[in-house]
């Protein structure tokens, strides 16, 4: 079982926000600049980046979609405490 990853997310305070960039993403869009714009992350001037990662580092409903969901594919929206996520997982080891 993979214990570390690696993954971006673009965080955002509504469903229907996390849910228009999702429809702009799947149109297109890059990953990196959507989140560069809209997210409230700090990670969004990284284009989302939130580099490696242990499981236990982040809150549940977020790891599980890293740690259970497709590689290289736009997740979401996730729903944690901070707000709701779009994550694309890049790799887990």
């Amino acid at each position: 079982m993979a214990n570390r990853a690696c993954a971006c997310h673009i965080l955002v305070k509504t469903r229907e926000e996390a849910e228009s960039l999702l429809k702009q993403l799947n149109k297109g869009a890059e990953f990196d600049k959507l989140a560069r714009k809209h997210s409230t992350c700090p990670s969004g001037k990284q284009g989302g980046s939130l580099g490696e990662f242990g499981r236990n580092d982040m809150v549940k409903p977020f790891a599980d979609a890293v740690f259970k969901g497709p590689l290289l594919k736009v997740q979401g929206p996730v729903k944690t405490k901070f707000g709701w996520h779009l994550i694309k997982t890049l790799y887990r080891q």
